[in-house]
């Protein structure tokens, strides 16, 4: 498959990409080759092989939902400038 010089003109004027003369036949070029391979790629036989989310077989190992620290919230209040009832009170800040 190749791409025409005004399909490399129109695409360059949609991404705001200034291309000169001999950029649009290098890029003809390039691009006509892209194309080739995309060709090639897509008359590969893919019936006899299954779709996957990943390249890999990875397995996230999860840890266990487990509680690891006791609960200091005393600790923690008794050191803050003003609580009321278990919370922190902090200065108005919008009217």
């Amino acid at each position: 498959m190749s791409i025409s010089r005004e399909d490399i003109e129109k695409v360059a004027v949609l991404a705001r990409i200034k291309v000169d003369d001999e950029q649009v036949s290098a890029l003809e070029k390039d691009l006509g080759n892209i194309l080739d391979l995309v060709d090639q790629l897509s008359a590969a036989d893919t019936d006899a092989v299954e779709p996957m989310a990943h390249p890999l077989d990875a397995v996230q190992r999860l840890r266990a939902d487990e509680v690891t620290e006791t609960n200091q919230r005393e600790a923690f209040q008794a050191i803050a400038p003003a609580t009321e009832d278990g919370l922190y009170l902090v200065p108005k800040v919008i009217d």
